[in-house]
């Protein structure tokens, strides 16, 4: 009897569920504090940890010089006058307070990553990197460059600071999750996701057709400028790329346009296709990303990692889940 009554009191304690208390001990009492990062956790960690990374970079010593606004007055060459403009007075006030200015910069970027990393900030992170992603597109960027005719992937179009600003959106944790076979759809829906990345995809394929870019030298050149303030290893191989491109931008350019647009197209076949698509968009991220230079992370002035490494990471946010029947085994015919 005092058995039984003990038993009721411990159930009740333990909500009805005795089989959650064995579970509870193997992970040292830390279950109900702590869960598993689910796929969209992780890629927003990753998402983190670029921010940061962007931090680190803005507190080198070369960007607390004239260096660093002499880059943004940089950005609004070419650009119209609407946009060249605000970009060349900021250049300037940032001229006449560098130190100050550029330490609230990467402090910024630091509380950015720090506070997406951070699950209670992670919405705030999200929305205010997203604002001020698209103020550093245009006042640090001058848009990729895109209005100027010289924009390319190679080069970093449409502008790194953007794609933080896309995967923030894609990567938003929704109150209420809209089904989607891919982490990118959760939040503002398949059709939505599949469109930005068509859009994205395409516009790369379409800027590297420009004329500047398909020059017989242009590609050459973009790609043999990077080797500059490098390491040994790294400039070899941007040098030996260049060499490789040289004379060749026309027929360059139109394979690399042809392999981004069928990327664009191809996040509207079947599934198992798709999956070779993203294999497709990631081998040539990485590629794009050593003709960057690795985006200048060992040369002393690189800002940020370049495109290469957001593209890779909004491929992963398009990879699609694995279908699972609802008692969590594989449902019959699903793809692996």
């Amino acid at each position: 009897m005092g058995d039984g009554i003990a038993a009721t009191s411990a159930a009740r304690l333990t909500g009805g569920d005795t089989a959650a208390r064995p579970r509870e001990a193997s992970t040292g009492g830390l279950q109900g504090s702590w869960a598993a990062p689910d796929s969209r956790r992780v890629l927003q960690l990753a998402l983190a940890g670029l921010w940061l990374l962007d931090a680190v970079l803005q507190y080198q010593s070369a960007m607390f010089s004239r260096a660093f606004p002499q880059m943004l007055a940089d950005a609004a060459r070419g650009n119209p006058a609407v946009i060249a403009d605000p970009i060349t007075w900021t250049a300037r006030l940032i001229d006449h307070h560098v130190v100050a200015m550029n330490a609230i910069f990467a402090t910024i970027q630091l509380l950015l990553g720090l506070g997406i990393a951070w699950r209670p900030t992670v919405r705030l992170a999200l929305g205010a990197s997203i604002a001020w992603a698209l103020a550093v597109w245009w006042l640090g960027e001058g848009l990729g460059m895109v209005l100027t005719g010289t924009a390319s992937p190679v080069n970093g179009a449409p502008g790194a600071v953007i794609l933080y600003a896309l995967l923030a959106v894609l990567l938003w944790p929704a109150v209420r999750d809209r089904p989607s076979p891919f982490v990118a759809g959760r939040a503002v829906g398949t059709g939505a996701a599949r469109l930005l990345w068509l859009v994205l995809w395409g516009s790369l394929g379409y800027l590297a057709l420009q004329p500047a870019v398909r020059a017989p030298q242009a590609l050459s050149s973009s790609v043999s400028a990077m080797a500059s303030g490098q390491p040994g290893w790294l400039a070899a191989a941007d040098s030996d790329l260049g060499r490789l491109l040289s004379h060749q931008g026309l027929i360059a350019s139109m394979i690399l346009a042809a392999v981004l647009v069928a990327i664009a197209l191809g996040i509207y076949l079947p599934l198992p296709a798709v999956r070779a698509v993203l294999i497709l968009a990631v081998t040539v991220a990485a590629l794009i990303w050593v003709a960057q230079g690795l985006g200048g992370l060992f040369s002393g002035s690189g800002t940020d990692p370049q495109s290469g490494p957001l593209l890779v990471l909004l491929a992963a946010a398009y990879w699609p889940a694995r279908q699972r029947a609802a008692a969590g085994s594989p449902a019959p015919g699903s793809p692996a």
